[in-house]
């Protein structure tokens, strides 16, 4: 079982999350800003034509000015202050569109392994753009596994999945695994060191969200020049992480959204 909020009421979310490595929330894109993400994977997979749509990363939109005004949704920031607290810088993100009767399998990983932080402070908030449900792949967690610590991973190629790696099957009880079903605008939340992942999609619809990367100030990015660091709220630890800048919007280079015009 996983513990679910409603935005507006967090209260015990911290409690939560520190016990079972995962909550949800519901409600917390409005309706206009979901749509318009939806509009916005489109625009990427026509214009990224050489990308299966699991696959539309943090490097793709890292100066985009929409994906940065998305990110920085004010509704986002009070999910994650209060988990990470009131000095909120991020991480990565990336859109994960599993298309009707192929989308790939995400197989059973941590999502620290991959990254470069130290500290190992960040969460992830999977934002559900189209309903998230068992039929279309959603994401599948094993509740308290955080608690396990980093367990190594290994390559794996032999079966078509999104990452390409996975931790030893033996370490993974399927028996305890819930499956995350999310309605568009609801967001999860999970720790870096869970248990997840999600199956193919067989059925006739989309699965269409992502996963976005919210750390304290006081968790440092190991890896050079990372295109995606961002300051949202409260202050910076000097001489830690560098922070990009706002990007502006240009026309005929961008993707028109609602209040374009403020960041040009």
């Amino acid at each position: 079982m996983i513990n679910e909020f409603t935005f507006g009421n967090l209260k015990g979310i911290r409690a939560a999350y520190d016990r079972d490595g995962c909550v949800v929330v519901r409600n917390v894109l409005e309706a206009d800003l979901v749509e318009e993400l939806d509009r916005h994977i489109d625009w990427l997979i026509e214009r990224h034509p050489e990308l299966r749509p699991e696959r539309l990363g943090h490097w793709l939109v890292a100066k985009d000015p929409f994906w940065v005004r998305f990110v920085s949704d004010h509704r986002l920031l009070d999910v994650a202050e209060a988990l990470v607290g009131p000095n909120i810088a991020f991480f990565a993100a990336d859109y994960i569109a599993k298309p009707p009767r192929d989308g790939q399998a995400v197989l059973w990983h941590q999502d620290g392994n991959y990254w470069a932080l130290e500290p190992m402070e960040v969460i992830t908030i999977w934002f559900a753009v189209s309903k998230s449900t068992c039929e279309n792949g959603c994401v599948r967690v094993i509740p308290g596994s955080h608690r396990l610590g980093p367990i190594a991973h290994r390559s794996e190629e032999d079966s078509v999945n999104l990452l390409n790696s996975r931790v030893d099957p033996g370490v993974v009880d399927e028996s305890a695994a819930v499956d995350v079903e999310l309605n568009p605008g609801d967001v999860s939340v999970h720790h870096p060191r869970i248990l997840h992942g999600s199956e193919t999609n067989t059925s006739e619809h989309w699965r269409r969200g992502g996963s976005l990367q919210y750390m304290p100030a006081t968790t440092q990015i190991k890896a050079n020049n990372w295109p995606c660091a961002f300051l949202f709220r409260g202050e910076a630890i000097a001489g830690l992480n560098h922070y990009q800048p706002r990007p502006r919007y240009v026309a005929g280079e961008h993707m028109p959204f609602k209040g374009c015009e403020a960041w040009a």
